[in-house]
């Protein structure tokens, strides 16, 4: 899809997804880092409810929300790559990919691949967009840079609100369900409104 911040605002603040975790798959070299990938991808490994959201759901974010690299190579760290965990994942993925190529009337360089292993990135890209912002993340009990950032569904949720994933009426739906003081809750809202629509990448 292109940088892993920009996917990781998108799935965060996408309702049914649990948790989001930026990080490095698709290769063979052990213990790969950012400023030493090897054959390995950009990714975000995505913990979500099925009851909420579907896997076709999140495949359809997938294909209609790439930075670049969905028709044409860039580099290996950027490239257009699905990692599916089972058969059904295969066959959705590709079933999804060869229709919307068909609609677009496009070829589609997307790779469809086995997971292997999942490295999560350095603790500095997790929730960049939510790290650039030490007061909310000290209102809610957060530090930055920290691996907490990794595990908490409040903290991908307000990853992506800060960049404008959500319309203001998406926001206001899942306010009951966030915990916020209405301090923060201004604060978050500001964001939503501002910067809906303005993009999402890096």
């Amino acid at each position: 899809m292109g940088c892993f911040w920009a996917g990781d605002s998108l799935f965060g603040a996408t309702p049914g997804v649990i948790r989001t975790c930026v990080g490095y798959a698709g290769g063979l070299k052990d213990n790969p880092a950012y400023s030493n990938l090897g054959d390995h991808t950009e990714v975000i490994d995505i913990e979500y409810d099925p009851e909420v959201i579907t896997y076709k759901q999140l495949l359809n974010l997938f294909w209609n929300n790439h930075e670049y690299g969905l028709t044409k190579f860039v580099k290996r760290q950027y490239i257009s790559l699905i990692l599916y965990h089972n058969d059904e994942q295969r066959i959705l993925a590709e079933k999804s990919r060869d229709y919307l190529q068909r609609e677009k009337n496009e070829k589609f360089i997307t790779e469809i691949s086995p997971f292997r292993k999942f490295y999560p990135a350095e603790d500095y890209h997790q929730k960049y967009r939510l790290q650039q912002h030490p007061w909310l993340l000290e209102n809610i009990g957060l530090k930055g840079g920290s691996e907490d950032l990794r595990n908490c569904p409040l903290a991908a949720k307000l990853n992506g609100y800060l960049v404008g994933v959500a319309t203001l009426d998406e926001f206001e739906r899942q306010v009951p369900s966030l915990g916020l003081s209405d301090k923060v809750l201004q604060y978050v809202r500001k964001y939503v409104i501002e910067r809906h629509g303005n993009g999402l990448y890096c």
